[in-house]
């Protein structure tokens, strides 16, 4: 893997906290970011969705639902113990049309999916805007792209929600926690890079702001 597509990874340190992670990413707020965001893939019943990044499988009872029985969701993820949760989630469900794939999403082991979901992992990559631009490859003809990340909210009133954020950030971001640089404004940038590549490859653009707006949404239909 070239250093330019290289993830800002470390696996030990996702794979130590990969429990927590779950717990977080499972928390009733975010579970509603979750359905929004497979809502907004606009799935249908038989179709097959990627997911990039999928971490413990927090979005996969959205993105099942949205397909049916008849269809397929595969996550991609490169941490072994986040897939392992994921695997027990998909047990536990007796999901037999759910699967987990272990591989680094920037060069995803996977091609011709209906629709590509990332959520919270564009911020994590060196060059997001190639990752992006090589999912869209993935997608047939009028199939989405859509992705989810965290940033500071623009509302006036939202201060001390950017507040914990930075800190959030600073403090679970691998090798971020001793920088003088913001790891927030790094976070910020990388979206931004992955929504120009998103919108560079799509049309009919849709974008939003979940969590109070804290959580931007974008998502681009494949041409």
């Amino acid at each position: 893997m070239s250093d330019r597509l290289k993830p800002v990874l470390d696996e030990s340190f996702y794979g130590n906290c990969a429990g927590l992670y779950d717990l977080v990413a499972t928390a009733p707020g975010v579970r509603s970011w979750r359905s929004h965001t497979a809502a907004s893939l606009s799935l249908s019943r038989g179709e097959t969705v990627v997911e990039m990044g999928c971490g413990t499988g927090a979005n996969f009872p959205y993105l099942r639902e949205r397909v049916g029985s008849e269809g397929c969701v595969v996550g991609v993820d490169l941490v072994s113990a986040m897939l392992e949760q994921a695997e027990r989630r998909i047990e536990r469900a007796g999901w037999e049309n759910v699967h987990v794939v272990q591989g680094d999403a920037t060069r995803p082991p996977v091609a011709d999916a209906d629709a590509v979901v990332s959520t919270f992992v564009v911020g994590m990559l060196d060059d997001p805007a190639e990752a992006v631009r090589t999912w869209i490859q993935c997608v047939e003809p009028g199939g989405r792209v859509t992705l989810l990340n965290a940033a500071r909210s623009p509302r006036p009133l939202a201060l001390p929600l950017n507040i914990a954020l930075r800190l959030f950030v600073r403090f679970t971001a691998p090798g971020h926690q001793f920088r003088l640089s913001s790891p927030v404004r790094v976070l910020e940038q990388r979206w931004d890079d992955a929504c120009d590549a998103l919108f560079e490859g799509t049309v009919d653009h849709h974008t939003e702001r979940l969590g109070l707006g804290l959580v931007p949404l974008a998502s681009g239909r494949v041409p």
